[in-house]
């Protein structure tokens, strides 16, 4: 399985090629990225169940751990999302979402203070994110007056087009 670290380098390499489109796969994972006018697209990442072949089982072992351990770790982290999810499925609350792919940042600078944080009011010009894309810091800003309930993006991670970021409880 594909760390989230990973992917955010190959993205990064990708990003200062001149190349369009890029296809990985191991052990039966494969990713798919692909640059666009957008911006870069990460497909889903496909994991198949394909028999391992008698040639590379030596080496198996020493790369099982940390594949199997991947997926403890984010069974782990996307747990809370079920308890998560009534909260995003709210119909008072407005959802404030990614206009592009890109990285999320809560900041302008990593030793500076949140744009935003749960229980901060918010206007509808008010920035409440960059967006990194293409090596463009896209500065996102609030199109409801309101609370925000909720950040639904960890700094740093890869967000998708269309992702849910906040949560904001309209005025």
């Amino acid at each position: 399985m594909f760390k989230l670290n990973e992917i955010r380098e190959l993205v990064r390499l990708l990003d200062e090629t001149s190349i369009a489109e890029f296809n990985y796969e191991i052990e039966g994972a494969k990713l798919s990225i692909k640059k666009t006018a957008e911006g870069v697209q990460i497909l889903s990442p496909v994991v198949q169940a394909a028999p391992v072949a008698a040639a590379p089982a030596p080496a198996a072992p020493a790369l099982t751990p940390a594949p199997v351990e991947a997926p403890a770790a984010e069974v782990k982290a996307a747990a809370p999302a079920p308890a998560a999810a009534p909260k995003a499925d709210d119909p008072s609350l407005h959802k404030i979402v990614s206009p592009m792919v890109g990285t999320f940042y809560t900041s302008p600078a990593p030793d500076a203070a949140a744009y935003v944080q749960a229980g901060a009011r918010v206007e509808e010009k008010t920035i409440v994110c960059i967006l990194e894309a293409m090596k463009l810091m896209n500065e996102i800003e609030a199109d409801v007056r309101g609370e925000v309930v909720e950040v639904l993006v960890e700094n740093g991670q890869l967000v998708e087009y269309g992702q849910p970021l906040f949560l904001v409880k309209l005025d």
